[in-house]
């Protein structure tokens, strides 16, 4: 499948902005569905958002919903998600994720689903210092 890399991450005040991106090293994931998920030190991994394979239709977490934005250049194999108004919770390794089924993003976030992406990215450490 469709392998992808991660860039983006790093260190950041609260308060502060990050752009994190996910290309297609190898194939394209066009027509797939993406998503963002993290983890934190000692915690399980979560969703963040989620992004239709044509980018009309999107979904997020309740703790990033109003902060972050999920998008997409299909032309470029490129998944992005801007962070805004970071928190010191928000540290954490993110990662992407693509779903070559292509379900609707509103479906990722319910338990037992992140098994269902089959291709993911090495993941990239976000920091956001107080």
């Amino acid at each position: 499948q469709v392998q992808l890399v991660e860039s983006g991450g790093g260190l950041v005040q609260a308060g502060g902005s990050l752009r994190l991106s996910c290309a297609a090293s190898e194939g394209t994931f066009t027509n797939y569905a993406m998503g963002w998920f993290r983890q934190a030190p000692g915690k399980e991994r979560e969703f963040v958002a989620a992004i239709s394979w044509s980018g009309g239709d999107t979904y997020y977490a309740d703790s990033v919903k109003g902060r972050f934005t999920i998008s997409r250049d299909n032309t470029k194999s490129t998944v992005y998600l801007q962070m805004k108004s970071l928190r010191p919770e928000d540290t954490a390794v993110y990662y992407c994720a693509a779903d070559k089924l292509a379900r609707r993003p509103s479906y990722y976030p319910l338990p037992g689903r992140m098994g269902d992406f089959g291709s993911w990215g090495q993941g990239t450490q976000v920091t956001v210092s107080s």
